[in-house]
């Protein structure tokens, strides 16, 4: 019956608007849930509220982040993401946590995920790691980053499917994202943080057409499936749209939830296109 459904929608894909091509996308993430990942999950349930009405900040990785002096994070609750431990002064204020979502293998195989890891263990310090349930099996096979806490999310489901303006439980399946911050948010608001800041989430390249960072990538470098190694984009405008809606989408979700909990979210990156949330300098938060 799969097999048969799977071929339908092959076939369908080539004639019916996109609404075909995301539930492809949906059957293709479904993966059986191993036992490490079960006690992942079990423990990401005792970590509710841990840190309840604290403030953090979420870092991202766009090129804003050059213009401000991140030294000045050192002593707070800090997410980083993704290639986030090449920030300039990462060794000053270190992140609490840092975020990987799901890995899209093509340019990228299983031996370059390993070496990206490998890179990423070496430089995080006490960081203490939430990665897609997807890379469990490469985690386990390979003994990567002996000695850190690693925990999971198993990132599956849709954004469009939630109806409720509940705190996303990460002790649960929970939506999958188009990008890092959106699964760092989520995971700062089971956390308990009631204050969180975002900076560096730039998502203006659909307006520059290029596809920067606020550093040199090491590992990963030319291996992003939708940009060249000099940053300019490999996908076109009407990808980039349809990728960009579902985005946008995500954190507007994510602004209602917050909303609906008491939970305030600040953008302080210096410009960018994200227009969910409201904005403060990221000097005003040092001035209080």
């Amino acid at each position: 019956m799969a097999a048969a459904l799977r071929k339908i929608l092959t076939f369908g894909s080539m004639l019916l608007p996109y609404g075909v091509h995301e539930l492809r996308r949906r059957l293709s993430s479904r993966h059986k849930i191993s036992a490490d990942v079960a006690r992942s999950l079990a423990g990401n349930r005792q970590l509710a509220g841990l840190h309840a009405g604290q403030r953090c900040f979420i870092l991202g990785n766009g090129p804003s982040v050059k213009g401000l002096d991140l030294s000045r994070l050192q002593g707070q609750n800090v997410i980083t993401v993704s290639n986030g431990y090449l920030h300039s002064d990462f060794d000053k204020f270190q992140s609490r946590y840092h975020c990987v979502p799901q890995i899209t293998y093509g340019l990228m195989t299983s031996e370059d995920v390993i070496r990206w890891f490998e890179e990423m263990h070496s430089h995080l310090g006490a960081a203490e790691l939430f990665l897609s349930s997807t890379e469990a099996e490469l985690v386990r096979k390979h003994n990567l980053f002996a000695g850190r806490t690693v925990r999971y999310l198993v990132l599956g489901e849709s954004f469009d499917d939630k109806r409720s303006d509940e705190i996303v439980d990460i002790s649960r399946p929970v939506p999958r994202v188009e990008s890092v911050p959106v699964m760092a948010l989520m995971i700062s608001m089971h956390l308990g943080f009631k204050e969180i800041i975002l900076l560096g989430v730039d998502h203006d390249h659909f307006l520059s057409s290029s596809y920067q960072y606020a550093f040199d990538l090491k590992v990963q470098k030319g291996m992003d499936s939708t940009a060249n190694a000099d940053g300019t984009l490999r996908t076109n405008r009407h990808d980039d749209f349809q990728t960009l809606a579902r985005l946008w989408r995500q954190y507007r979700a994510i602004a209602n939830i917050a909303k609906a909990n008491g939970i305030r979210i600040v953008n302080s990156t210096p410009g960018g296109a994200l227009d969910e949330f409201d904005r403060r300098p990221f000097e005003a938060w040092f001035e209080e």
